[in-house]
C-alpha cells in the first residue's frame, strides 16, 4: 500500500444503512478511524450527491502548525463534542491550536474579528463553525487569496472559495427527524400537532434542517405549527417551549434542536405532561443520549460531531502540506432512539463524560 493510499482510504462500502456498512469504533486518539463516512459529489454544490466512504485521516502532521479553530459559541454540549473532536486530532496529528469562541449566533461580527485577529497572529489554517451561512464569504474570499485554507465545519458556509468542508447534511438530519414522526402517524391517521423550534434564524444549517424537517412530514398526519426560531441557549429555546404549550395547549411533539428537547424535558415533568407531548431532536448531544436512555426523549439523528470536528483538522493539515483530500465529507447519519442506543458505542458520536472546554493546544 502506497503513502496516499496509508493516509486515507476513501472506497465504496457494500451496503445501503449505517449498521449494514461499517459499525462506528470508540473514537479515542488511536483507533477512531476507518470511520463510515459520505463524500458529497461535486464538492459544495447545492445537488450533490452522497458517495458511501470510509474515511482515515493522516498519520502525523509533517510540522507543528499552527491552526485557527472559530466556534460561534460554546453553551451546549453540542460544541462541547466538537471541541473535543478538534482537541484530540490536533494532539493525535501533533500541531497547534487556537479556539475562540463568539458568544452566541447574534455575534457574526465578534466572529469575524476573532478569526481575523487568528490570522494576523499567525495561524496557517482556519477551520470555521459558522454563525452565518453567507456572512463570512468576504472573509474566506480574503484569506483564501493570502493563502490561508479555510475548513468548514458543521454549519456550512456558501463561499466557493472554501478549501474543504467537514459536515453532515442538515436537509438529513431534519429529514430523519421527521421521517421519524411521519412513520409513527402516516397519512389517514389521526393529525398530530408539532411545535418546530429549528434554531437560529439565517444560520445555514437551521434552514437546511427546516426544509428537510417540513419535507419529510408533508403528505403525513403530522401538522407543523409555525417554526419558532432563537438562539440555542438553554434559556432561550425553553421560553420559546413555554411559549407554544401555552399558545397551542393540545401540542403533542416538542421537535427541534438539542438544547430544545433537552430544555422541555424538565418543563415536562415539571408540569405533568411526559406522557403526553414526545421529544424529538434533530441532532444528538449527550443530553439527548441521556434523555433517549431514559425514556424521556424519543429519538434523534446521530452525526457524530466529535468525528467532524477530528476529519475537519485532518483536512486543514492535508491543505496546509498539499495532502490529497476530500473536499466535502462527513459521517454517515443514522437515527438513535429505545431500540438501539445500547448498541451504539457512545464515544464514537459525544464526547467523553466529563469532559471540559479547551481552547488551546501547544
Amino acid at each position: 500500500m502506497n503513502a496516499f493510499a496509508r493516509a486515507l482510504v476513501v472506497g465504496t462500502i457494500v451496503g445501503t444503512g449505517f449498521a449494514a456498512t461499517l459499525a462506528p469504533r470508540a473514537a479515542s486518539a488511536a483507533d477512531w478511524f476507518p470511520y463510515p463516512a459520505a463524500e458529497m459529489v461535486p464538492a459544495f454544490a447545492a445537488d450533490a450527491t452522497p458517495k458511501d466512504v470510509t474515511y482515515t485521516p493522516l498519520a502525523k502532521a509533517a510540522k507543528a502548525w499552527d491552526l485557527c479553530v472559530s466556534f460561534p459559541h460554546m453553551k451546549d454540549a453540542y460544541w462541547l463534542g466538537v471541541d473535543y473532536g478538534v482537541v484530540a486530532e490536533a494532539k493525535r496529528l501533533g500541531v497547534k491550536i487556537n479556539l475562540v469562541d463568539a458568544g452566541g449566533y447574534t455575534e457574526l461580527n465578534k466572529q469575524i474579528s476573532q478569526i481575523e485577529d487568528c490570522v494576523a497572529r499567525g495561524a496557517n489554517a482556519v477551520v470555521i463553525g459558522a454563525i452565518s451561512f453567507d456572512g463570512l464569504n468576504n472573509l474566506v474570499g480574503e484569506l483564501t487569496k493570502k493563502g490561508i485554507p479555510v475548513i468548514d465545519v458543521i454549519n456550512g458556509i456558501s463561499s466557493p472559495a472554501l478549501t474543504a468542508k467537514s459536515l453532515v447534511s442538515f436537509h438529513t438530519m431534519g429529514f430523519e427527524a421527521g421521517r421519524y414522526l411521519a412513520a409513527k402517524h402516516p397519512a389517514g391517521s389521526p393529525a398530530v400537532k408539532v411545535g418546530w423550534f429549528p434554531g437560529p434564524a439565517g444560520a445555514g444549517w437551521v434552514e437546511a434542517a427546516n426544509k428537510g424537517f417540513q419535507a419529510a412530514v408533508a403528505g403525513s398526519a403530522v401538522q407543523v405549527l409555525e417554526p419558532r426560531y432563537g438562539d440555542t441557549g438553554k434559556e432561550a429555546q425553553l421560553r420559546l417551549v413555554e411559549d407554544v404549550l401555552q399558545a397551542t395547549p393540545d401540542v403533542q411533539y416538542i421537535a427541534g434542536t438539542a438544547v430544545t428537547a433537552e430544555a422541555a424535558q424538565g418543563l415536562l415533568r415539571e408540569r405533568g405532561l411526559t406522557d403526553k407531548i414526545g421529544l424529538i431532536a434533530f441532532y444528538m448531544t449527550p443530553g439527548v443520549y441521556q434523555g433517549i436512555k431514559r425514556g424521556f426523549i424519543q429519538a434523534a439523528p446521530a452525526d457524530s460531531m466529535v468525528i467532524q470536528g477530528r476529519i475537519a483538522i485532518d483536512q486543514a493539515v492535508r491543505a496546509l502540506e498539499k495532502k490529497d483530500l476530500v473536499k466535502h465529507v462527513g459521517p454517515k447519519i443514522f437515527v438513535v432512539d429505545k431500540t438501539n442506543i445500547d448498541t451504539v458505542p457512545r464515544d464514537s458520536i459525544l464526547p467523553p463524560e466529563g469532559f471540559s472546554p479547551v481552547f488551546s493546544v501547544k
